[in-house]
């Protein structure tokens, strides 16, 4: 009878938690909260990896990433402006694949961009994954205004961390192409978000 009692009191708190809004396993932690994903491809077409992106109770933004498939080393990874991952869209200057996903998300100089992310690491067998949370931007800055998506770059970025002490073309610290996208290289992946 007292295991019957506990039972049935445990299934009440769970039934008013649900009824008064109370977040449980089952529901939001933030009232009306959406998350989004990428499913991220190479330029031959492979899926390679995914980003999952929610926002969390603390006002921030949580982005996981996981690839497979990848070369070892560190990759840049961006938010970029568009919601087009198109591999036979060539940058006319540098031949890099999905061109279409356009330039990072947000205006300013690279690192301060709304869509710069830390680098991802990837092991030896191709496989990396990665969690971070910022407060750049939310999960419905990615599926508003005709959406957007996230690019993995071949490179690491630098985030435009060049001393004055160095120089390129006479001129000390980072040029142009650094304050761009961190001197990252090619787009090897592209995901456009969409909403979960």
């Amino acid at each position: 009878m007292l295991r019957h009692t506990y039972l049935s009191l445990a299934a009440a708190l769970v039934a008013g938690a649900a009824v008064s809004g109370v977040a449980t396993a089952r529901t939001p932690m933030v009232p009306g909260d959406v998350d989004a994903s990428a499913t991220l491809t190479n330029a031959q077409g492979q899926n390679v990896g995914t980003v999952h992106v929610e926002n969390d109770e603390n006002g921030g933004t949580e982005v996981k990433i996981r690839v497979t498939a990848l070369p070892p080393g560190f990759h840049g990874v961006h938010i970029h402006d568009k919601a087009v991952c198109d591999p036979n869209a060539k940058d006319p200057a540098t031949g890099s694949p999905f061109f279409s996903a356009g330039p990072h998300l947000g205006s300013g100089s690279h690192p301060g961009h709304t869509g710069d992310l830390p680098d991802l690491q990837v092991r030896g067998d191709g496989v990396g994954q990665a969690a971070y949370v910022t407060d750049r931007f939310k999960v419905e800055d990615l599926l508003s205004g005709g959406g957007r998506s996230v690019v993995v770059h071949a490179k690491p970025d630098n985030q435009a961390n060049i001393p004055g002490r160095y120089t390129h073309s006479g001129t000390a610290g980072p040029d142009a192409e650094t304050l761009k996208a961190g001197d990252s290289g090619g787009r090897i992946a592209c995901g456009v978000f969409r909403r979960d």
